[in-house]
């Protein structure tokens, strides 16, 4: 009797009722909140730093270099003597040149007076008419000697002032590739020393010729702001403003060359220093931004997961308008406040799976570099 108890209660125990289901755990998670400020609109791109203004230092006479009157390296002020040649030669031909002058002063001078006395000589019928002639044109060929002769010394005086140079700008000079004592030629290859003007100074970028419409039509309403971040350089950028917009767009890269100018009154741009450059076009109010990591691919295109109030998520469809460096600006799709899923997406089912919000991150501080969304993208 007692084994028939027992075994009724383990029918009933086995076949009587059904088993709870058990409850599937929550999906930990990150999340950001979607956030709306002002975006700046900015194009990046790598560039080089160029001088403002370069001199190679050429000699324009033949001589002996007697003096260099600076340092390799230093800066010189514009007009500041450079480099001396040897003046004895040039002061010898132009002491030739002004007696060769002289001479034929006198000799001119002499020639009109006596064309002058032909000439009344001729009115009073003692000279022929041919003898007045002769006297006359002799005149008027010393006079142009005196002329020709004039030019020679002018001539003479300017070899001579070529012999000392001087600089033609404000600037740092480079190495000196000709020491003193040396004999150099006019227009001589390789140049004296060369001088960079580094205050104000130029950075050079390209960028792609799709942001040459944005580029242009902002900059017609204002200066627009460039900055060259340099490398392992923690005092933050340089700041300057856009000042060249190349003609033409290079057809080979499809890209246009742009120049920004910096005072450079530190001088921590240096000519021929790579640098990362940003182009600010403008400010973009009232942006919706998210995380970059929240944006997801699909196959109808890109998505987020939105976090609904009953701890499931949503997929919804955005439009990125464009990214940036650790953030997104949504074009369309979410709202200011909701939040959405930066971390742990691959567990997720839309509707389904339940979430665990294990840390909220803020989306990402604004960027000092984006490129701007253009046509076709």
């Amino acid at each position: 009797m007692l084994i028939a108890l027992v075994g009724c209660g383990m029918l009933s125990s086995c076949g009587g009722s059904k088993a709870l289901p058990v409850r599937a755990a929550a999906v930990p998670i990150m999340a950001a909140t979607v956030e709306q400020k002002d975006v700046p609109l900015q194009v990046k791109a790598i560039g080089a730093v160029e001088a403002y203004s370069n001199v190679s230092v050429k000699t324009q006479v033949t001589g002996e270099l007697t003096g260099v009157h600076f340092k390799e390296g230093e800066d010189v002020s514009k007009g500041q003597l450079l480099f001396t040649l040897d003046k004895r030669p040039y002061e010898a031909a132009l002491k030739q040149a002004q007696g060769m002058l002289a001479r034929d002063q006198a000799q001119a001078a002499n020639a009109r007076a006596r064309a002058k006395r032909y000439e009344s000589l001729n009115q009073a019928g003692v000279v022929s008419k041919e003898e007045y002639e002769q006297m006359q044109s002799n005149a008027d060929a010393l006079d142009a000697s005196v002329v020709a002769d004039q030019a020679a010394v002018d001539n003479a005086r300017v070899q001579l002032v070529y012999c000392t140079i001087y600089s033609p700008i404000d600037g740092r000079t480079g190495p000196l590739l000709i020491h003193q004592g040396n004999m150099i030629k006019a227009n001589d290859t390789p140049f004296l020393v060369s001088i960079n003007q580094v205050q104000p100074i130029y950075t050079t970028f390209t960028v792609p010729e799709q942001n040459l419409a944005d580029i242009k039509r902002f900059s017609s309403q204002g200066k627009l702001r460039v900055q060259a971040f340099i490398p392992n350089d923690t005092r933050g950028p340089a700041t300057g403003w856009l000042s060249f917009i190349d003609n033409t767009v290079d057809q080979a890269t499809g890209t246009i060359k742009l120049k920004g100018q910096f005072v450079n009154g530190d001088r921590r741009l240096w000519p021929g220093q790579f640098v990362d450059v940003v182009l600010t076009l403008a400010q973009q109010p009232t942006a919706i931004v998210v995380p970059s990591q929240a944006i997801q691919n699909g196959q109808t295109g890109q998505f987020v997961f939105v976090v609904k109030p009953d701890m499931t998520v949503e997929a919804r469809p955005v439009i990125l308008d464009r990214s940036t460096n650790g953030q997104a600006v949504i074009g369309k799709g979410l709202a200011a406040g909701e939040q959405v899923v930066t971390d742990g997406q691959l567990r997720l089912v839309p509707g389904v799976t339940k979430v665990e919000l294990k840390q909220a991150a803020a989306p990402a501080a604004s960027p000092q570099a984006t490129a701007p969304r253009t046509k076709g993208e």
